[in-house]
């Protein structure tokens, strides 16, 4: 398994464990109140869930088993994936603290989003190559 399939497919098993803490932290504060400052993390719950968990991991399985290219760089341009694998992780940090920093939070949610629309963005240009018809020896389709 290539070494980023396995640095994304960690750190979205990470964002899980975040988000199934944070989202039973807030299952429990609906029976027990504990503090109504807890449904601040409904974003992070969230972008940790959808974005950090679900996105990262779709990622990491396909740079993994998409097919690969000929020649010595059978991944491709390995360094965009990587990009995207920085762009992500930042982009799901950055909107998950961002509720704590009053206005200049909202300018940091901007930042996170705009980072992990460029994640997906980097990541297609990725990848793009490496989409193949079935059974295609070429990149051309038949």
């Amino acid at each position: 398994m290539p070494r980023l399939t396995v640095w994304m497919v960690r750190a979205a098993l990470l964002h899980l464990g975040t988000a199934f803490t944070i989202g039973a932290l807030m299952l429990f504060h609906k029976g027990n109140p504990l503090d109504a400052g807890i449904w601040r993390l409904l974003a992070a719950h969230m972008d940790f869930a959808l974005l950090g968990w679900t996105m990262q991991l779709a990622m990491g399985v396909a740079f993994w088993i998409m097919p690969r290219l000929s020649g010595e760089r059978k991944y491709g341009v390995v360094w965009l994936a990587w990009l995207a694998f920085g762009l992500i992780n930042a982009g799901v940090l950055a909107v998950a603290v961002s509720p704590w920093f009053g206005t200049a939070g909202n300018v940091l949610a901007l930042a996170g989003r705009a980072s992990e629309l460029g994640a997906a963005v980097v990541f297609a240009i990725h990848i793009w190559p490496r989409v193949k018809a079935f059974g295609a020896t070429t990149g051309k389709t038949p």
